[in-house]
């Protein structure tokens, strides 16, 4: 069940998007899966339709979902989204290292000197 809570200090859109990333992840939602309306999920949490049509934008770019015109948006099948976005970070940050001229050690100590500053997320 998706909560937004409107006295976070994270967007409404991106607690959406967290959270169906979350119910992929998990398996509460399967590819194939049809995803709410935008207009209403967006009666559903009380929230504007822009803001639910924002975090399908963003779902439908990092390929979570898909968006088939008037059938609809689903689930899209595949890897895990969360390991299959992870996976494009690192690929683009392999290349922009072996662009740079950086040795891999390197590369990977600066990796994890950002993850250990970098705050947790909730």
């Amino acid at each position: 069940m998706i909560v937004i809570d409107p006295a976070s200090p994270t967007p409404p859109f991106e607690q959406l998007r967290a959270q169906l990333v979350a119910a992929v992840s998990t398996g509460e939602l399967v590819p194939g899966d049809r995803l709410p309306t935008v207009r209403g999920l967006a009666e559903d949490l009380g929230v504007a339709p822009g803001t639910v049509a924002r975090a399908y934008r963003e779902l439908e770019a990092a390929a979570v979902i898909e968006t088939r015109g008037r059938k609809g948006s689903f689930v899209r099948g595949g890897d895990d989204p969360v390991r299959a976005q992870a996976r494009r970070a690192a690929e683009a940050y392999a290349e922009q290292i072996r662009l740079l001229g950086l040795d891999p050690d390197d590369a990977l100590a600066f990796v994890a000197a950002a993850l250990r500053e970098s705050p947790k997320l909730a």
